[in-house]
């Protein structure tokens, strides 16, 4: 269902006379929307560019492989290309995302175990960090940071070593994704710069 001629909708879905807004406010929506449209397309070509050049290396890579028998790539599969006068370099980064699988509950329980039985003498602060891990985030995902944190603490307790390796158990290793990203430098011997792709650092 489109918009009736000569109205617009304000932020509380009422339907208003385009010709019953205030002037100051059409402009600011007319150069809002406009930016706005402007902006996704700059997105997507963002994208296309990101799946161009993520194609052609990958096709780069595979006929290297093929007609030299080497091979590009490190650890887990990431990849530096960089050109022949050492002054641009291209980077894909693969990054795993981490979740929590059933096992942190339990992690919890025996945490909380733990605690109970310290009560008397827990220190506060111990308290503070393990309450702030297994916090939910503005995002509404769990503190992963923080919960691996844990696993650091040096306590010889039989039940904390469980809860730690519960949390261990529970990791889940999900899908990677890949990261490209764009350096250069003036001279061989100077150090990269990334050339930013991102609104606030262009």
């Amino acid at each position: 269902m489109g918009m009736p001629d000569g109205y617009m909708q304000d932020s509380a879905g009422r339907l208003v006379p385009r010709d019953k807004v205030k002037p100051q406010e059409l402009m600011v929506n007319d150069l809002v929307v406009e930016r706005f449209d402007k902006a996704r397309t700059i997105r997507e070509g963002l994208k296309g560019f990101r799946d161009e050049t993520f194609d052609l290396i990958h096709t780069a890579l595979a006929l290297i492989t093929e007609q030299y028998g080497t091979t590009y790539g490190g650890q887990k599969g990431n990849i530096t290309l960089t050109s022949f006068d050492g002054r641009k370099r291209i980077t894909i980064a693969i990054g795993d995302s981490i979740s929590f699988g059933p096992e942190l509950q339990a992690a919890k329980s025996l945490i909380d175990s733990c605690l109970g039985r310290w009560s008397e003498g827990a220190d506060a602060n111990l308290k503070v960090i393990v309450t702030d891990a297994f916090e939910v985030g503005k995002e509404g995902k769990i503190r992963t940071d923080k919960i691996l944190g844990l696993r650091r603490l040096n306590i010889e307790d039989a039940e904390w070593e469980c809860a730690m390796q519960a949390i261990s158990d529970s990791i889940r290793i999900d899908a990677t994704k890949a990261y490209i990203r764009f350096h250069e430098r003036d001279l061989p011997d100077n150090d990269f710069r990334q050339v930013p792709l991102d609104i606030a650092r262009a």
